[in-house]
């Protein structure tokens, strides 16, 4: 009882705890037992499929195998068709490669045949051409005979002839060659003097037209310089304060200035001389502004050049850039330009240089206009072809190469260095602006009125021409003339005839060009007159 008392009372639990158990042991045999049916549905599914590929692979396979032996048979069928076409192309060509050689085996025994024949000639013509050989052997033994004889009569003639012109064979051909040499050189001469007057001809009136047109589009203003500055005093009583006690302010003036004060019996005036014309124009300017101050000591004078020195330095850089806007050449270094500016101030021949380099570059323009060259080279050469005179005294060498140097210094291009270079023939011009530019400064500088030479240089180039002309073998006297523009050479008639009169002007006027510095041109003249006189009585 008691026992079934406790069946009853844990029965409830037992249950709880045994039946979940239950369920879930026959779930997992349920879904075991599911999946296993599951896989086999699908094995026998794959199973189906591979069995249909299978048969699907087969089928194919057995289809292209059929195609395979069709397609063999066509090809077969085809290569015995082509086999065939090449051997019946074959055949044909034998037979024609048969026939052309029957063909050329008739031809060589025709040529045979008829190389039988012709041998058979020759062998006739060898048998005549024997006979004929020693009759041109004979006849040769008879033409040596004869030319032997001929020979001896030729030498014996030609020592008659000897005996009678009393000249040997050699003597003979050497006053021939002297006579025909002569007749050559006359006609040389003829010819040259005809050329020379054609061309002289047409070149004087194109050159005409160009310069006068050059010359005349270009009207530029010069004025004489002179190389030392003038400076007008109120009364002579300003030049004791100007040279203050015991010359104190006179030596301030020169150190400050570099320049020389010269104070001499002068009337109202002080001279400056100094060979840079900056600070020439820097004393000048000094000076006038402490006379019309007043105040004239030491101090004052340091600092009056210090501000005038300032003020020239920015009128140099003006005129530079004025005179790059006036000619229109524009690009330049900005030193380069300062440089132009200073020739504002420097003279050459009493010709203020940068008027006549702006001249240089309006008439260079202008005649490569003409002459259709390079318009912008020829004037931007033109502009800067007396650069080197800017600073000729501070840097040794020649204007010439100064300025050249500073061209390269400052990047110009290679052709306006060589025109800068070349503009009085230091080197052989090798363009055509070069020869304008070196026409244009001859021109600016010939012009009347553009220079003006001291006496001892006018005398020393006329000399210089007239020993030049005398040195020639010939000439009895020379003249210079037209303020040393023409020489005129007058020569011995019996010495020089009138062919060599050509040659003679030629070589004198190649010596001036080598030997002399000069500007524009100057005229070799030579003169040959032959005079008879005589006397009745």
């Amino acid at each position: 009882m008691l026992l079934n008392v406790f069946y009853s009372a844990t029965a409830p639990m037992w249950c709880a705890i045994v039946l979940p158990i239950i369920a879930i042991i026959i779930g997992f045999a349920l879904g075991i037992t599911a999946y296993i049916l599951i896989q086999k549905k699908k094995l026998g599914d794959a199973k189906q499929s591979a069995n249909k590929i299978t048969e699907d692979a087969y089928a194919e396979a057995k289809a292209l195998r059929a195609q395979a032996k069709n397609e063999q048979k066509e090809a077969i069928l085809e290569a015995k068709e082509e086999i065939q076409k090449l051997r019946t192309e074959f055949d044909r060509k034998l037979e024609e490669r048969r026939n052309e050689v029957q063909r050329s085996e008739q031809r060589i025994s025709q040529r045979e045949d008829a190389l039988d024949k012709k041998e058979e000639a020759l062998d006739k013509k060898s048998e005549s051409v024997e006979k004929i050989k020693a009759q041109l052997t004979e006849k040769e033994k008879n033409l040596d005979a004869k030319k032997a004889e001929i020979d001896s009569a030729h030498e014996r003639m030609l020592a008659e002839i000897e005996k009678v012109a009393q000249l040997t064979r050699e003597e003979a051909k050497a006053q021939l060659l002297q006579e025909i040499e002569e007749d050559a050189k006359r006609d040389a001469a003829k010819y040259v003097r005809e050329i020379e007057a054609a061309a002289k001809e047409e070149a004087d009136k194109k050159s005409r037209a160009i310069v006068a047109t050059a010359v005349q589009r270009c009207a530029v203003d010069h004025s004489a310089e002179i190389t030392v500055s003038v400076v007008n005093l109120p009364n002579d009583e300003m030049k004791g304060r100007i040279i203050g006690r015991e010359g104190r302010n006179i030596r301030a003036l020169e150190n400050a200035t570099g320049v020389d004060l010269i104070i001499d019996d002068t009337p109202e005036a002080v001279v400056l001389s100094g060979f840079d014309p900056v600070r020439r124009e820097v004393a000048r300017i000094t000076l006038e502004k402490l006379i019309a101050d007043g105040r004239i000591h030491p101090a004052r004078i340091e600092e009056v050049v210090e501000k005038t020195r300032k003020e020239i330095e920015a009128q140099i850089k003006e005129a530079g850039e004025n005179a790059t806007f006036e000619a229109n050449v524009f690009g330049l270094h900005p030193d380069l330009v300062k440089l132009l500016g200073r020739l504002k101030y420097r003279t050459s021949y009493g010709q203020n240089v940068l008027k006549h380099s702006l001249e240089v570059s309006y008439l260079a323009g202008l005649m490569a206009a003409e002459l259709g060259a390079d318009v912008k080279l020829s004037k931007r050469a033109g502009l800067l072809h007396d650069i080197g005179k800017a600073v000729d005294h501070e840097v040794e060498g020649t204007h010439i190469t100064i300025g050249a140097d500073l061209a390269k210094k400052y990047k110009e291009s290679k052709e306006v260095i060589h025109c800068i270079a070349a503009h009085h023939n230091d080197i052989e011009p090798q363009s055509v602006e070069a020869v304008i530019v070196q026409c244009a400064d001859a021109i600016s500088g010939a012009r009347p009125g553009a220079r003006r030479e001291s006496l001892d240089n006018y005398v020393k180039r006329l000399e210089k021409l007239e020993e030049i002309a005398n040195s020639f073998n010939g000439v009895e006297k020379s003249f210079a003339m037209q303020a040393g523009r023409e020489v005129r050479i007058i020569v011995k008639p019996e010495v020089v005839n009138d062919n060599a009169t050509v040659f003679m002007a030629k070589d004198i006027a190649k010596k001036i060009e080598s030997e002399m510095e000069y500007p524009g041109q100057i005229k070799v003249n030579v003169i040959r007159e032959l005079r008879s006189v005589e006397y009745a009585k």
